[in-house]
This record gives C-alpha cells, structure tokens and sequence, in this order.
C-alpha cells in the first residue's frame, strides 16, 4: 500500500482531478436535432455507461499540449458524432430519443496520478478503486443520460504517460460504434480526415416507437433485482499467444468430418473458457450452465447495414446445457452449441426478438443472462490498438468496472499487433483462484499447432 508520512495513501491522493470541462461540437449543424432510440437500443438503458481505458507511453510533460489539442479534435469529431453531444429524453409518448440540440456537449475531466506508472496498467490488473479513479461513471445507470452527458471522457497524467478514460452511454451505442468513434476521433487528432463517416439513420435498423415505462431512479432498479451481483468479484486478464488459438481451433476441429463446417476462432477459444469456468465454479454434473454471446446484427440484417451504422446492433444469443456432458465431452460438444446458436440467429430470429421486447418492453438486470452463465462482449476483431491520437499506439486496453457480472468476459486482439486474443475476465474470486491454478485452461505443457 502506497504511504505518504506515514499514512496511507487514499485513491483521492493517487489520483487528483486537476480540471472539469464541457467540449461541445464545433459548429451547429442542421443535421443536429431528436434522434429516436431504435428497439435495438432500449435493452440497454438499465445496463450501465461502457467504460474503456486507454494507456499510451509518453507525452507527459506535453500533457497540457497534448490535452489541447485531443480537445480540439473531440469537438470536430462531434460535429459528426453528434448525438454523444446530446441528452436522453422522453418525448410526450414516451419514446425516448437523443436530443442532439448545442449548448450541451460531452464530460472532460483532467488529472494528475504521477505515482503510477504505464507498466500498472499494461502489465498487470489494477486494483479496482484505482479503475474508478481513472475512468469516470463508473456505477453510473445508462438511463442517467437524461442528466448527465452520454460520453465522459478523463485525461490522467501519469508518472511516464497518459490514461485516456472513457464512459459512453450503451444505451446510444454498441461495441463497434464506440471503435468507430475512437478511430475517428484519433484520426482528427493526428490531422487526417474520418475515412468513414458514421450513419445516423436508425429507422434503417428499425422504425417502431416504443414507448417506455422508466424506473424512477437508478437505486430503485437496482433495489428491485432479487438477484444481486455478488461483492467478490475479481477481474483478471489472460493472454492466449497465436500458438495457443491454433492449437485451441485444431482440438475442436480435429474430430470434426470433412463436411462438417469448421469451427471459428471465436467457438473454439469460447468453448474452452466455458469448459474452464465450469470447472472453476466447481459446479456438479446436473447443473445447468448457460452461454451469451452478444452478436453483432449488422451483417444479419436484410439488406445488411455498414460498419458505419451508429447505435447498438447487437443482440444476446444464447445456448445451454448440463454440465456433465460440457466437461464429458471433447471440445467439439461446447464448440457445436456454440455454433448451432450463432448460425441460428438469422434475420428472422432478429426481427422475432424485436416485436417480442416491442410487444413487452421490459428492463434487464444482469441475472437475466441465465444461470452460472458466461457471457462474451466486445471482440477482438476491433482495432483497439489502431487508436493513434498522434503519440503512438496505446500500451494497453481495458475495460472499465462497469457491465462486469459473474462470469462476463471482454475479448480484445493482442496488444502486439498479432493474431492473439486477450480475455479479459470477471469472476467470482474463488471460481478466479481455481482458474488460475487449471494448467488444462492455461494450456501449460501444451506444445503449440503447426
């Protein structure tokens, strides 16, 4: 523990806030007005602001510059990603929309925490109130955004670099569009235009207004949950090398006929996880064990949406089944399951889902992912470490406190620039201690595949 005279340091001495500031986008533009929430969107708004960490080397004793002009280029990139600058309200149906109208911009906050260094972050897991120190809202409800900005975002000097935080309202966007604004904005910031300007036409996903029923504060919700998340949850970060994926994919497709399709990447390193954490959780045979993989819709869609498409595209798949034969059974069991839910989330499941929420809207807690569940967002197919705001690729990126239950996993490519994956993973401390110690999870003594 860190000590100052004697005493122990506090996260208010570590990290100090040095400045709070408003960015508004650069220029009025016509386009600027009510943004209606897609049906796609409205799941979200009891989950809480998705939180990323950005560490990058250097820049520190530029960081009055360097905050300057990431400033200047968060205004311009608003001038295109114009409803993170706005609010959340309830129109007189009770649809709620984005009101993009100037005067009230995103949340920037600057700090100083020059007692830690890059190393903490990029090597290591921080401990949890540093986390909130550095990235802002944390434990702060989507639906909030009606009062406070739907981006924040927090500059921390650090003893040899910078941490870049940032809170995005879920409720406005999904894991693509939050990389799509970050690459954007870094591109400004490095004095390049936006190769790809965002769409903003959300009855392109779906035109039905659905009004809603709000919960009367955040506290209420949470209050309401007869399934609370439980205090000992531990994250921890494991690093699965391209040797690893390889030979993770040739396990589950080894048995597999020749016209059977192939397991991906993605369904072979998932089944392992589950195996391992049902493992970890030490859970008997005739339990049940669900997985919830949040699919990205775009390309589901007909005719499919671009990249470009800004808001949540994405919904829950999931599969399940007992334990026994999960760890029974070789990899290719858990892989198939996968499988089988993914390919059969087809345009018609989508829309199905859709008229299902509009005829009942209702807000989610987390429990609602299902029992002794795993569930898998972000993907390691984004570009994370494309985010050059002109002093470099960042060291390392992670995830915030927040949307981070039992058995909830964050996939990021590594850091390296290779094509292995960082699974980034919140557990149970106990279920974690065991996890650390399965050599089968860790593949130790495991030769890599050709």
């Amino acid at each position: 523990m860190a000590v100052n005279n004697g005493k122990p340091l506090t996260t208010a001495d570590i990290v100090k806030i040095t400045a709070k500031t408003t960015v508004l986008p650069s220029k009025t533009s016509e386009k600027q007005g009510r943004v209606a929430l897609a049906t796609f969107d409205l799941p979200y708004i009891t989950f809480y602001y998705n939180q990323k960490l950005l560490v990058y080397k250097g820049g520190v004793e530029e960081f009055g510059d360097v905050v300057g002009k990431m400033k200047e280029s968060l205004s311009a990139a608003l001038d295109e990603f114009y409803p993170l600058s706005g609010r959340l309200v309830q129109d007189e149906e009770g649809v709620v929309v984005v009101d993009c109208e100037m005067g009230k911009g995103v949340e920037v906050v600057e700090a100083e925490a020059e007692g830690l260094e890059v190393k903490e972050f990029a090597e290591g897991d921080e401990p949890e109130e540093i986390m909130k120190m550095v990235v802002p809202y944390t434990g702060v409800m989507n639906l909030e955004g009606m009062t406070r900005p739907l981006l924040a975002v927090q500059y921390t000097k650090l003893k040899d670099g910078i941490a870049i935080g940032c809170a995005f309202n879920h409720a406005i966007l999904d894991g693509n569009s939050t990389w799509h604004f970050l690459t954007s904005w870094a591109a400004l910031a490095r004095g390049s235009p936006i190769p790809n300007p965002p769409l903003h036409n959300r009855a392109l996903a779906r035109s039905t207004r659905v009004p809603l029923t709000l919960p009367i504060s955040p506290a209420a919700h949470e209050l309401s949950d007869p399934n609370p998340a439980p205090a000992s949850l531990v994250t921890h970060l494991f690093s699965f090398p391209e040797s690893s994926i390889l030979l993770l994919k040739s396990a589950a497709n080894s048995s597999l006929p020749p016209t059977a399709k192939p397991f991906s990447t993605f369904q072979s390193l998932a089944s392992h996880a589950w195996r391992a954490i049902s493992r970890a959780r030490r859970l008997s045979p005739g339990d049940i064990t669900v997985f919830a993989v949040f699919t990205d819709c775009r390309n589901r869609l007909r005719p499919p949406l671009p990249d470009s498409y800004f808001g949540n595209l994405i919904q829950a798949v999931f599969t399940g089944t007992a334990v026994g034969p999960l760890l029974a059974s070789p990899p290719e069991f858990a892989a198939g399951l996968l499988q089988k839910a993914i390919d059969a989330h087809d345009e018609a499941a989508i829309v199905k889902r859709l008229e299902e929420y509009e005829a009942e809207p209702k807000m989610f807690y987390y429990t609602d992912a299902g029992v002794n569940c795993v569930a898998v967002g972000s993907s390691p197919r984004f570009k994370v470490y494309d985010v050059d705001f002109g002093f470099g690729r960042p060291e390392r990126v992670r995830s915030g406190r927040n949307n981070k239950f039992d058995g909830m996993v964050y996939l990021y490519p590594e850091r390296d620039g290779g094509k292995g994956i960082d699974v980034e993973l919140t557990l149970d401390g106990r279920a974690m201690e065991n996890l650390e110690k399965d050599g089968e999870f860790l593949l130790v003594g495991r030769g890599s595949a050709d």
